[in-house]
């Protein structure tokens, strides 16, 4: 019904930088919000940053003033730009979207696959 594409993971140097993008597609109606978390081997997925349609924002606190989150409503796409990064940053990256399908009366949650972020020297 809905496909996520995620892409922009990759290894970069402490103090690099990385821009994640994700685009939805498929029987969508609107998007109320979307978002990254992460997850690295035993550890819980956390949430990275979120945005909703109306722009409002939410950061994790170990990101803020280093991550920006952005959206293009237009295109169904969410942005993560990351400055700064920090080893601790490395982990798999999931595109998360909360999405009406045409129709719908409830939001329904859809995940990307992934990508890869590592950050070493």
């Amino acid at each position: 019904q809905v496909q996520l594409v995620e892409s922009g993971g990759g290894l970069v140097q402490p103090g690099g930088s990385l821009r994640l993008s994700c685009a939805a597609s498929g029987s969508i109606f609107s998007i109320s919000a979307m978002g990254w978390y992460r997850q690295t081997p035993g550890k819980q997925r956390e949430l990275v940053a979120a945005i909703t349609s109306g722009g409002r924002t939410n950061y994790a606190d170990s990101v803020k003033g280093r991550f920006t989150i952005s959206r293009d409503n237009a295109k169904n796409t969410v942005f993560l730009q990351m400055n700064s990064l920090k080893p601790e940053d490395t982990a798999v990256y999931y595109c998360n979207a909360e999405i009406i399908p045409p129709g719908g009366v409830v939001v329904l949650d859809y995940w990307g696959q992934g990508t890869q972020v590592t950050v070493s020297s």
